[in-house]
């Protein structure tokens, strides 16, 4: 059991806890101060330590090297002990086991540090075979220029070994790599080391240096995990050493491991600025849902236009010239890259207003790929009597073209040169003469249904809206049945739907999926603790409506954990609490 370690906030992988020692420390962070090794057991019988509460104690262990067979490692397998003051236990990647303990160290990691790929394996097989809040420490390696890349993996200890020993062997560390002490010039940074002439600069103070610029670069992290921007940061900084990209493009690969653990909602801007962004999680996620999830229920014709760089679309200068043309006549959808494409009723849904890229007027071919591979997924599901494409002739065009071509269909052209000229919006006016206005009533009912599909499931909008009415101005709808007992209200900040009591009830009485948590015999009040959850749908994310139900409540909120934490977990907030009916 995990007493010691608390998971407060969660970006992908990489946490921001609390280590609760005598003096609570914040991690991601360097140990060096706190923790406290009681031996190896290849040099000598250890005794098991009395411990305290003011440090970390590593109990005594057997670590191998990368690359041990796993027959030796289990011949020489150690029996943690169970104690009562924060301890951590040294594991191998092969034979990782919970064994109650705080945090635990991954031995050998100078032998996959430096290999995309072998350092992908090794954090995933580790941190899927311990428990989720504890915390997972590597040593001897990190530095100023990989500890962010550590971090976003899942690493939340590391120590300064290897930062003093370069220091120590002439080599003067920066976030961006590092410099032979011989062939500065000057000294680039402005921590107490480096506050004395070059010349008086030996390599005890490029040591104090390289720790300083190593713990610099850790409050960076956690600023960035706080924010919910590390991913940001990481795809600028891993381009510094070619392991770190490797390394990072190699959990993009990992589905499972990532997507578990990336809040589905988000105040964060997403910075889409490099052609890595396209395998985000968040990116790919939100494709997923809207060719798998959505469902078009409008009879007019779908009006392909371009983003815009003020978000949500909808308040751009652009977009209000398209909205005078388009008249409600036509479905609107945002074609974009990276998101892909944005049916107008999901143009607040996170990321969809919450992005931000680099703007050049000219496609990537990736680009180009992944907005065509989305545009013909989206069309193959939805049905249209027309396709009119109000968009440029740099990028958008061709990527509809791609898409035409491969469905063996034609699309309607209205822009001549920009989407915005007279005669364009003219052409796009014309081009919808025919076509009959959808209602208010119509345009609000299908905005919280796609909202449903999105949030909840293939399927969700009709099983738990069919027969409802809306009220209040876009974007603050909420939701009533037939006998006016609201049920849903959409929080505009993310563009979901968050339910009272009686919605609760009917989700959970529909054919709509549902998250549900179950809880211990109590009313839970403003939140349920993870020792309160005695079991969570696997499929839980952080930012997900969940049903909180228990032999004494009924209950809905946000989860603050994902489902797999809440289940295991023995410290922290599982879930807000909205509503709360006691039995």
């Amino acid at each position: 059991m995990t007493d010691y370690f608390e998971v407060h906030e969660r970006d992908g992988p990489a946490r921001i806890a609390e280590l609760r020692l005598a003096e609570s420390v914040t991690t991601p962070t360097v140990a060096d101060d706190f923790v406290s090794d009681a031996g190896s057991l290849w040099v000598d019988d250890q005794q098991v330590p009395e411990g305290d509460g003011a440090s970390l104690t590593i109990l005594p262990h057997r670590g191998f090297p990368s690359g041990t067979d796993e027959e030796v490692m289990d011949s020489f397998a150690v029996e943690y002990p169970d104690v009562d003051y924060p301890s951590a236990a040294v594991v191998a990647p092969e034979t990782a086991v919970d064994y109650g303990a705080d945090a635990y160290v991954l031995s050998g990691p100078q032998g996959f540090t430096g290999h995309g790929a072998a350092f992908k394996d090794a954090i995933i097989e580790t941190r899927d075979a311990i428990p989720a809040d504890s915390a997972l420490y590597l040593s001897g390696v990190a530095t100023p220029a990989n500890v962010a890349t550590l971090v976003s993996a899942g690493v939340d200890l590391v120590d300064t070994d290897k930062a003093v020993v370069a220091g120590l062997e002439g080599r003067y560390l920066t976030s961006e790599g590092h410099h032979f002490l011989d062939d500065l010039s000057e000294l680039p940074c402005a921590c107490p080391a480096c506050q004395q002439p070059l010349s008086k600069f030996d390599r005890e103070d490029c040591a104090e240096h390289n720790a300083n610029a190593l713990r610099a670069e850790l409050g960076v992290v956690r600023e960035r995990i706080r924010s919910g921007r590390l991913r940001d940061y990481i795809e600028g900084q891993a381009r510094h050493e070619q392991w770190l990209t490797a390394a990072f493009r190699e959990f993009d690969q990992q589905w499972s491991y990532v997507e578990e653990r990336t809040p589905v909602i988000r105040d964060a801007e997403l910075t889409a600025a490099t052609e890595d962004t396209l395998r985000r999680v968040e990116i790919q996620r939100f494709a997923e849902r809207v060719t798998t999830r959505y469902q078009n229920r409008f009879d007019n014709p779908l009006v392909l236009v371009p983003c815009s760089a003020k978000k949500p679309y909808s308040e751009s200068q652009s977009h209000g010239q398209y909205h005078d043309a388009i008249q409600f006549r036509g479905h609107t959808v945002s074609m974009t890259s990276p998101i892909g494409v944005v049916p107008q009723e999901l143009e607040l849904t996170y990321p969809a207003q919450h992005y931000d890229s680099v703007v050049t007027g000219r496609w990537s071919e990736d680009e180009k790929q992944f907005v065509a591979k989305v545009l013909k997924r989206y069309l193959e599901r939805n049905d249209y009597p027309r396709v009119i494409a109000h968009v440029p002739p740099e990028g958008y065009r061709e990527v509809c073209e791609r898409v035409e071509d491969a469905l063996d269909m034609e699309f309607e052209y209205t822009v001549e040169d920009h989407p915005t000229t007279t005669e364009s919006l003219g052409n796009l006016m014309r081009t919808l003469d025919d076509e009959l206005k959808y209602s208010k009533r119509e345009r609000e009912h299908n905005t919280v249904k796609a909202i449903a599909d999105y949030q909840f499931g293939d399927g969700a909008g009709d099983a738990l809206f069919e027969n409802v009415q809306t009220e209040s101005r876009y974007p603050k709808l909420r939701v009533r049945d037939q006998d006016d007992t609201q049920l849903a209200a959409m929080v505009p900040q993310y563009g979901v739907l968050s339910f009272t009591l009686e919605g609760a009830h009917l989700w959970d009485e529909s054919d709509a999926p549902t998250k549900r948590v179950e809880i211990d015999n109590f009313a839970p009040h403003g939140s349920v603790l993870a020792p309160g959850v005695v079991d969570a749908d696997d499929d839980i994310r952080v930012g997900d409506e969940v049903v909180i139900e228990g032999p004494q409540a009924f209950a809905v909120g946000r989860a603050q954990m994902t489902g797999p934490e809440m289940a295991e977990s023995t410290r922290g907030i599982a879930s807000s609490v909205r509503h709360v009916e006691e039995k």
